[in-house]
């Protein structure tokens, strides 16, 4: 397969993706060319854990149901589920034109997983709520998971890159600093914009405080 292919099919699944799972008003009808991935989580774990689609994220688990739907290009697709704390959930489909299919997540704790002793907590005010969070390029969850009382980010003392990611929306990024005991909060708000843009890093603002 050439490069200039891949880039035209990822091209296409992130338009797909773009138009059905955040403006699905403009389906009508039955569509008899896509065909549609439903996906079903066992546990809390599995229903906000990430979704990838050949590469590209679309979504927190829960949120690909009802009128959000995952519709793909006739062909194979790569789907990754994934959590922080847990293993991969990877495998690949055969999409045919107008059918659906369900896929079962079961996510299995990842045993090779570390967690720092000493730590600094990240809160984050971040909209929209349901945007994925990395930390150095690691994807960790999503905001709500991180906004709530005695809800937050726990991460080793040194320097981090955070990412917050949305389809639909442009990426933030930004360094942060942590000290040991360190409360942290990020506060920004994604603007919309185009997928397959290749704009400007949008920064948002960003305060601390240290816990005595």
């Amino acid at each position: 397969m050439s490069s200039r292919f891949r880039n035209v099919r990822s091209a296409s699944l992130a338009l797909l993706i773009a138009s059905f799972l955040f403006a699905p008003g403009v389906l009508r009808g039955d569509n008899q060319l896509l065909g549609e991935v439903q996906f079903f989580g066992h546990g809390k774990v599995e229903r906000i854990a990430g979704v990838w689609v050949d590469g590209q994220y679309v979504g927190y688990l829960k949120e690909l149901g009802g009128s959000k739907k995952v519709l793909l290009m006739p062909g194979e697709h790569e789907i990754v589920v994934r959590h922080s704390g847990y293993k991969d959930a990877s495998q690949k489909v055969l999409v045919e034109p107008g059918s659906k299919q369900v896929l079962n997540i079961v996510l299995e704790p990842d045993p090779q997983a570390q967690y720092p002793g000493i730590t600094a907590e990240v809160k984050m005010s971040v909209k929209p709520r349901r945007s994925a969070v990395f930390i150095d390029e690691r994807f960790v969850g999503h905001v709500d998971e991180f906004d709530g009382a005695n809800q937050g980010l726990l991460l080793a003392p040194g320097k981090h890159r955070v990412k917050i990611s949305l389809p639909g929306y442009q990426t933030f990024e930004s360094d942060i600093t942590l000290l040991a005991n360190q409360k942290f909060e990020l506060k920004t708000e994604l603007f919309k914009g185009s997928i397959m843009e290749a704009g400007p890093l949008i920064k948002g603002n960003t305060s601390a405080s240290v816990e005595r």
